[in-house]
């Protein structure tokens, strides 16, 4: 049996780094929770929606392995909050300074906005397209509607920068919020952080490392469609495939790909494990985190990490809510001229986020 042991031992080897990359089995999390809003998937919204996201998702994406290139994609997302107009609202630029991190973004206020009352806002967009002009339609509502100001900020984006760089961004952020406001320095008296897919998973990522660190904590946290398991390890990504019209053309050529040739591909471009609560806040330490409210519809290829992630939080003894809809799409909130559901969502974040002082 000697002669085995070259081959054995590479492979045991490779096991068990597998395993670590994997982090701890997910699937004791899983609920089968009736979902929060049932919704009519034939409503004439839902199908002005699908018709959108084919023309802007799935159409482009054919031809191109891994969807449209992230250049015409980005210009692309930009144009949500450039050809809009929002007369409610004022966006300042912001600059955070080199000392800080050297960090853009803008002030988005109403003349209402109370300047000790603050939202972070940490945009989606897969971690190579999106920034504070295209999230206007979210950014623009939550200060209306909750009368805080929010600081949207434009974290460093891949391909040309690390994984980790929006990591740092965001803590770098948070750090700075609580000492700034869109009047100058001065220290926060109400603060949420809040955030959209990658967005959501960058807050619930900097909520953990703020905690750890000591720092004044947020009074309150929203994630919407955050995504929380860089593993893939949730049903939901293959189960919702069909039904995901904006994240299908950039996942459908991974569904098919082993696990293990997955966690060994994003340990390469993340740089760190996948399974880190750096890049996947769902194998974190969820206990004693602020008041969470997460968003996420049952039909998006992220819905199990949003039940999962609530599950495990309210297992710690975190006070996390989770809502859910059915057949809208992964982030529909942003979408509130064509989905009265995005305008009953955005109500129920704002008066959770009024309950918590803001």
């Amino acid at each position: 049996m000697l002669y085995l042991l070259p081959i054995i031992a590479p492979v045991a080897v490779l096991y068990g780094a597998t395993r670590f990359l994997k982090g701890e089995n997910l699937s004791k999390y899983d609920e089968d929770i009736p979902v929060t809003f049932e919704c009519d998937p034939d409503s004439d919204g839902l199908k002005k929606m699908n018709a959108y996201l084919f023309e802007n998702f799935e159409k482009p994406a054919k031809g191109h392995s891994g969807g449209e290139p992230v250049s015409t994609k980005r210009e692309r997302f930009e144009q949500g909050g450039l050809t809009r107009d929002f007369p409610k609202v004022t966006f300042t630029p912001l600059s955070i300074p080199a000392g800080w991190g050297d960090i853009g973004g803008e002030w988005v206020t109403t003349k209402k906005s109370d300047p000790d009352k603050r939202i972070l806002y940490i945009h989606g967009g897969a971690f190579t397209v999106g920034s504070a002009i295209s999230h206007r339609p979210l950014t623009s509502k939550l200060a209306e509607l909750t009368g805080a100001s929010v600081c949207a900020i434009n974290y460093r984006l891949m391909p040309e920068h690390k994984r980790m760089a929006s990591v740092k961004d965001s803590r770098t952020a948070y750090k700075w919020i609580l000492e700034n406001g869109p009047d100058g320095p001065f220290s926060v008296k109400k603060l949420a952080v809040a955030g959209d897919s990658a967005g959501g998973n960058l807050t619930l990522s900097t909520i953990q490392w703020a905690r750890n660190e000591g720092l004044r904590p947020a009074d309150a946290v929203v994630a919407l469609s955050p995504a929380t398991d860089g593993t893939f390890s949730g049903s939901s990504i293959r189960d919702n495939i069909d039904t995901d019209h904006m994240l299908r053309p950039m996942v459908k050529n991974l569904v098919n790909i082993p696990q293990s040739l997955l966690l060994w591909g994003s340990l390469k471009q993340l740089g760190v494990s996948p399974s880190n609560p750096s890049v996947s806040p769902i194998f974190g330490d969820l206990a004693d985190l602020p008041p969470t409210l997460i968003h996420a519809s049952s039909a998006e290829i992220l819905y199990d990490d949003a039940r999962r992630y609530a599950a495990k939080a309210r297992a710690a003894g975190s006070d996390v809510k989770l809502q859910t809809w059915s057949h809208m799409p992964h982030v529909w909130q942003i979408f509130d001229t064509m989905l009265p559901e995005a305008n009953d969502a955005l109500k129920e974040i704002a008066a959770f986020l009024k309950s918590h002082g803001l």
